[in-house]
């Protein structure tokens, strides 16, 4: 008997019991469906993260300050710090290209009788370039409005959207927290970040304008909230990044056994918390899974026994008519092979569906990747051989004259 043979003989005996057939193909149309969905979910979120952070720009450390604590106890007083601290690892650190202070915090903007709430930010040509923000319409800072601190303001899409809808808003008057200033560009968008802060509900200022705005401390006049710092490489971020702490201790005079007033942060660490989050979860659903294709396959196994059974004289004939018993065994393995593809085909079709609509559903991309079909179609391929082995060798090595005689 050729495959061929045994082909047409399983496509017939799955169409004669088409109903309990399909009943059977359920837990690997389901496994495999949630294997599809979860690595279509899981390649869009992953691709998404990447994105999101490339957006926020490649090899930064972000400085911010910290509070001091005095005999394991914390004080609740934060150690500042300043524009000069930024200098002095632009200048002192190497592999260190840019370190750039910004000034933030949240505002109202408004303009005419539209208002929008955004994070205006205090910043400096350095920090534009190491964040890889651009102007999308209009134009930056000019030096002098950047190093006297002129009234004007670049604004994010979704700012310059809720205030203006669809009109041009360079050249127009808004005030934020009461200080009139001119917007003179648009910033291109960037979307969410991986924790779905919108950077697009941006506005920039330059970083003296933003004293006026947000208010300034008369003891620490220079401070910041920030220093974006970017390194050459990625390879530079680490030994940058323990350079420019032992840095700040010193400039910040921090006792030797304290604690440091200060928070570097890698945005790389982010990224890994990111994935690592979505694979704990692919890992999850992936275990649910198997147990679904153990069960379907489980469910194979029964169903060619109770073929086998059922079929008994039908085989006896085979053999008694010449049938060898390697051809016995080819068919019912086929028969198992065949039932877990079309399963597989049918719950590819449905898990493609599925992350679909949860990605219409919850916002989330959707990456179908062609290895997983592949893969999915080879693991149904395997469960029917392994499950469908027994019952396919069980039918063959039945005895002729025992099972014509079979009732």
């Amino acid at each position: 008997m050729s495959v061929t043979d045994a082909l047409r003989i399983a496509l017939v005996a799955i169409r004669t019991n088409a109903l309990r057939s399909l009943l059977t193909m359920l837990g690997i149309v389901i496994g495999v469906a949630a294997v599809i969905a979860t690595v279509a979910l899981g390649s869009g979120v992953r691709d998404q993260v990447q994105q999101q952070v490339s957006s926020m720009g490649a090899n930064l450390l972000l400085v911010t300050p910290g509070s001091r604590r005095f005999g394991g106890v914390s004080m609740q007083t934060v150690q500042p710090i300043s524009e000069e601290d930024a200098v002095a690892i632009a200048r002192e650190v190497p592999g260190v290209e840019l370190a750039a202070p910004a000034r933030n915090g949240q505002v109202q903007v408004v303009a005419g009788r539209a208002n929008a709430s955004a994070r205006l930010e205090g910043v400096t040509p350095d920090y534009m370039e190491a964040r890889e923000w651009t102007v999308d319409a209009g134009r930056g800072f000019s030096a002098s409005e950047a190093r006297s601190g002129g009234q004007v303001v670049l604004v994010g899409a979704t700012v310059a959207r809720e205030l203006f809808g669809e009109a041009d808003p360079v050249g127009q008057s808004v005030r934020i927290n009461r200080t009139p200033m001119t917007i003179v560009g648009t910033l291109k968008a960037k979307g969410q970040t991986t924790f779905g802060m919108d950077q697009d509900r941006t506005v920039m200022v330059p970083l003296p304008t933003s004293r006026r705005i947000l208010g300034n401390s008369q003891v620490a006049p220079r401070r910041v909230d920030l220093i974006v710092v970017k390194t050459a490489t990625a390879e530079a971020l680490e030994p940058a990044r323990e350079e420019m702490a032992a840095l700040l201790r010193q400039r910040l005079r921090v006792p030797p056994g304290q604690p440091d007033p200060f928070e570097v942060r890698n945005l790389a660490e982010f990224v890994s918390i990111a994935q690592e989050t979505t694979r704990s979860m692919s890992l999850l659903v992936a275990s649910i899974a198997s147990v679904s294709l153990l069960v379907g396959g489980i469910g194979i196994m029964n169903i060619m026994l109770v073929s086998v059974t059922e079929r008994t004289r039908e085989i006896g004939l085979r053999l008694a008519v010449g049938a060898r018993r390697r051809d016995i065994l080819l068919q019912f393995l086929v028969e198992a092979v065949v039932l877990c593809l079309i399963g597989g085909a049918i719950g590819i079709t449905l898990g493609i569906g599925a992350s679909a609509a949860v990605a219409k559903w919850a916002g989330w991309p959707v990456l179908v990747q062609p290895g997983a079909i592949l893969m999915s179609f080879a693991i149904a391929a395997g469960i029917g051989m392994f499950f469908g082995f027994w019952p396919a060798r069980r039918a063959a090595r039945l005895d002729p004259i025992e099972a014509l005689r079979f009732e």
